[in-house]
């Protein structure tokens, strides 16, 4: 057998859902398949079993696989903190903040790491299925290269180039990919996927006829536009959604925008109650429109607590009647103060006073608590998993009684909740509260009841993302020459 790697003419086209639904079909054929991307760099990352911390796609990718995630899927994940700088989580565990020229001078030491931790993974699973990132025709960065064609060099992979139509100028960016490669990685393409089409794929045909003759590549098929409820790899896609709409007859669920938001997909949930608006807001005058405000996570709360304060979305909030939710950095920006004593997010020895919401003190530590956890929280059963550095001192009602994921030696609280006549703030540390489909209906009635709206329940996230995995892999049957794929694959 031989592995599969899924190139893109660019980020976004499509990469890294194509991968999952290739996962699922390898899988529903029998094969022992796994996902597999180098470096990843993304603000939404998952905790695996190990207590390590891979990229979300890659989580969603093993699911896709009925396999748990493994930090040997996603050994280098890039988590941007600040402008032209990143903290490297390598193999699962912070390695440093560092800027492009000082990543690039480790960029041999990473490239063997790479190596090591894919032929584990190989050592595994029949086949692995990779995934690139950005364009292998970037010529700048070729050298030493481990993520694009370089990778598919060490796994001497077969190669599937994406182009997403949806964008314009789909056969110039193919056309210019595969031209800007070396001859020898032209030859490792054996097909051309064209992506997000909307209209008649009869308007295509003539264009389909020349590219393939241009590249001497077969396109392996045209994949319509399609919505379906999981983890989108870039926040840039994500927030194409925020609506910003309100309606009295509709729950309204405002996330605010922070400049460092990470972990977003905490949030997809809400997406499967028909009758809950959610927007990513950015001006403070649109929280008095809403019925539940959710500060979310962050890559830097000590930075985006100053820009809420910039903005007045310091006063907004204290001033809201309503629900409050604080997710990660955000619940620590509910406290009384933040400190980065050693500049694990900020300049070093930064103190910022939070909005004093919930009795909390956090202390930025160089360590990141990355665990899977399950437990109760307002009586219902919740599970999810917590990413995070910094330690909280708390005082008041804990939000959650919480263990790790199948170990209940231990117990302990998490999160805060406060309540006056006017707000209810929940403070907690763990993401994904809300897939739990009973907890979600609990918390989404309290406002139904207060709006004299009708009782609802909730699906559960993760039977929900189960049939969406399903209906991809339809899509790309339907769509992908899946027998010629299968031939290069399991040749």
């Amino acid at each position: 057998m031989q592995d599969l790697m899924i190139q893109g003419t660019a980020s976004s086209v499509g990469k890294s859902l194509i991968t999952a639904g290739l996962c699922r079909i390898f899988y529903q054929e029998g094969f022992k398949v796994a996902p597999f991307k180098s470096q990843n760099m993304s603000l939404n990352s998952y905790a695996t079993f190990e207590g390590l911390e891979i990229g979300r796609a890659q989580a969603l990718q093993a699911m896709a696989a009925k396999v748990p995630p493994s930090v040997l899927m996603n050994p280098i994940l890039l988590k941007p903190n600040a402008e032209n700088n990143s903290q490297v989580i390598l193999l699962g565990k912070p390695y440093g903040n560092l800027d492009a020229h000082n990543y690039y001078s480790i960029k041999k030491k990473l490239k063997d790491i790479v190596i090591e931790t894919y032929h584990k993974l190989k050592n595994e699973f029949e086949i692995i299925i990779i995934e690139g990132a950005g364009s292998p025709a970037e010529i700048n960065l070729n050298k030493d290269d481990f993520v694009n064609m370089g990778m598919a060099d060490i796994a001497n992979a077969n190669v599937l180039l994406v182009g997403d139509i949806d964008k314009g100028g789909v056969f110039a960016s193919i056309y210019g990919t595969i031209k800007l490669l070396e001859n020898r990685h032209q030859e490792r393409i054996k097909g051309l996927i064209i992506n997000k089409f909307r209209g008649d794929k009869n308007l295509l045909k003539d264009g389909l006829i020349q590219i393939e003759e241009l590249v001497n590549k077969p396109v392996l098929g045209v994949i319509p536009y399609f919505k379906l409820l999981l983890d989108d790899e870039d926040s840039a896609n994500e927030f194409k959604r925020k609506y910003n709409k309100f309606k009295n007859d509709k729950i309204n669920i405002s996330v605010i925008l922070l400049p460092h938001i990470s972990n977003f997909t905490d949030f997809d949930p809400f997406y499967l109650d028909d009758d809950v608006i959610l927007n990513y807001i950015d001006v403070p005058e649109k929280i008095q429109k809403s019925d539940i405000i959710i500060l979310p996570g962050t890559k830097n709360t000590i930075e985006d607590l100053r820009w809420l304060k910039k903005n007045k979305f310091d006063i907004a909030i204290k001033n809201f009647n309503g629900m409050i939710w604080g997710i990660c950095g955000g619940f620590q920006m509910l406290g009384k103060f933040i400190i980065d004593k050693y500049g694990v997010e900020s300049m070093k020895g930064d103190k910022e006073e939070a909005l004093n919401l919930l009795n909390l003190e956090t202390y930025l530590e160089k360590g990141k608590v990355t665990q899977l956890v399950t437990g109760t929280a307002l009586y219902e059963k919740i599970y999810g998993y917590e990413i995070h550095a910094g330690i909280s001192k708390a005082e008041g009602l804990p939000f959650a009684t919480i263990q790790l994921l199948n170990d209940d030696s231990k117990i302990w609280n998490d999160g805060l909740i406060y309540k006056d006549d006017n707000k209810t703030v929940f403070g907690t540390y763990i993401h994904g509260i809300f897939d739990s489909g009973n907890f979600r209906a609990k918390i989404l009635n309290i406002i139904r009841d207060k709006k004299k709206l009708l009782q609802r329940p909730a699906e559960d996230l993760y039977l929900r993302r189960e049939k969406e995995l399903d209906k991809l892999a339809d899509i790309l049957r339907q769509n992908l020459n899946i027998n010629f794929i299968k031939k290069i694959t399991l040749r």
